[in-house]
């Protein structure tokens, strides 16, 4: 049987606020547990929280960036449930009244195609602590800093059919809250997490399958594996005559494997109900246009800015475009070395391979954009060959210099582009090499020609120490030779 695969995403994106989202507890990464927690997190009595205005600043933002409705008064409620890393024993969030309505994320597919993803809603709320369970033997340790931490847990509605269809969402979202600078980002830290619901009805069908929820996915990687793993198991459970149970699931990336964690609960299992020391939130005009003005350049806008001004393909604007950071990075790069193309072409190619070979981030580079602008100043004046160009950028990631025309000295890698000095080269090889050249000048098929003109290029780059223009010695080649 066909099916069709139906996908929703929730995703928690934690906002970029200096304190939590009800008291003045900082929200740092990497501090020791249980160091920022304070009374106000967890809820001693005689505490009252207290709202952080950045937080509703940040989710109107998010708001305004995905063409949503704005939710002009939001009530907070109380989700309860007992976990030992919820110390309050509910979650102070929203449900019927959430600060952002229904919007809309444009997806660019590979396959050249658009896809729209409606935005079901937004709401606030507080993060929980964490479970820690690899420390400690036959025990669980808590970690209670991230208690009170404001996110905004954005609700699709099911509108991806494929995992690529999901990925592409999720890394659009990704752009988005990084380019509004209301989030960093960082999955490792749990910055963003994508809980993924599927579910699978037969193909044309108009009625929608038991969905499951596979929860707290923090890569895409995780989240493309995830999907094709839960769309196999529910295929084969329906092919099988059996049925799908809606619950939530735990995905291993590691191992390529999911569990069940607990049937699916219903709203009305958590007890929702308005929380009563906070009084519903009423967002004026002058908020609004406050957030609506702080709103920087945005995915869209940067890839058709790129294409515009630096003349750079659809491919090529659309990955240095969509993530802000990167973006930066190449136009200070473009800035110094005057050639976009290019510098697009080293970003994509050198600069990323090893960025991800050693597991850093752009803010991480230990070149920075005017460096590499340098650099392709330096290759697309002749002074270096592509291979010496990879000498400099080696020695500018090592440290080993950081002025590249100080480095191209040191090393002597400055390309020989003197067409004297180069053509007596190619006499001197032609000389030593008779038999090659009478072969090719009686050679009439073209292909077999420029093969048999590569033979004579080893000999002229080692006669020359590596330093000789290529693209020059080619020239002299076809001239001496008659090709």
């Amino acid at each position: 049987m066909q099916w069709d695969i139906v996908i929703g995403l929730e995703i928690h994106v934690q906002l970029a606020t200096q304190t939590k989202i009800f008291s003045g507890t900082s929200t740092a990464y990497g501090a020791e547990p249980n160091t920022q927690a304070s009374a106000v997190d967890l809820a001693m009595p005689g505490t009252l929280p207290v709202p952080n205005e950045n937080a509703f600043r940040y989710a109107l933002m998010f708001g305004l960036a995905v063409n949503a409705e704005i939710g002009r008064r939001s009530v907070f409620e109380r989700k309860n449930y007992f976990y030992p890393d919820l110390p309050k024993g509910y979650q102070t969030t929203q449900l019927d009244k959430p600060i952002v309505g229904p919007g809309y994320v444009d997806v660019d597919l590979a396959n050249g195609e658009t896809k729209r993803v409606r935005i079901h809603h937004a709401h606030l709320e507080e993060d929980a602590g964490k479970s820690l369970h690899e420390d400690y033997h036959g025990m669980t340790g808590i970690d209670l800093n991230r208690a009170g931490t404001p996110l905004i847990e954005v609700v699709t509605e099911p509108d991806m059919n494929s995992a690529e269809e999901a990925v592409a969402f999720a890394r659009k979202l990704h752009s988005i809250v990084t380019s509004l600078g209301i989030c960093d980002g960082d999955m490792s830290q749990g910055s963003m997490r994508f809980d993924v619901n599927i579910s699978l009805k037969p193909k044309g069908s108009d009625t929608l399958g038991t969905r499951t929820e596979t929860k707290n996915l923090n890569s895409f990687r995780f989240m493309e594996q995830a999907i094709a793993h839960e769309v196999e198991r529910q295929m084969d459970i329906l092919e099988d005559g059996g049925k799908i149970e809606q619950e939530t699931r735990l995905y291993n990336g590691d191992r390529d494997e999911s569990r069940s964690m607990r049937t699916k609960e219903e709203a009305n299992d958590y007890r929702y109900f308005p929380c009563p020391d906070l009084l519903p939130i009423e967002i004026d005009d002058s908020f609004i246009e406050d957030a609506r003005a702080r709103l920087p350049e945005l995915p869209d806008a940067r890839k058709a800015r790129f294409k515009g001004q630096y003349g750079l393909n659809d491919y090529d604007a659309s990955l240095l475009s969509s993530d802000a950071k990167l973006a930066s990075f190449f136009e200070e790069a473009a800035a110094h070395g005057k050639d976009a193309k290019l510098t697009a072409n080293w970003i994509q190619g050198e600069f990323s391979a090893r960025l991800k070979a050693e597991e850093k981030t752009v803010t991480e580079s230990p070149i920075s954009g005017a460096q590499l602008g340098d650099l392709v100043v330096r290759i697309a004046d002749n002074t270096l060959s592509s291979a010496g160009a990879k000498k400099v950028f080696e020695a500018l990631w090592t440290g080993n210099g950081d002025n590249v025309d100080a480095i191209i000295d040191a090393k002597g890698l400055k390309q020989v582009s003197d067409t004297g000095a180069l053509e007596a080269m190619v006499d001197e090889v032609l000389a030593g090499m008779p038999d090659q050249v009478a072969q090719f000048q009686n050679e009439e098929d073209p292909k077999k020609r420029k093969k048999m003109l590569g033979g004579f290029m080893g000999p002229l780059m080692k006669a020359s120490k590596g330093q000789g223009n290529p693209k020059l010695f080619n020239e002299i080649l076809l001239k001496k030779l008659g090709g």
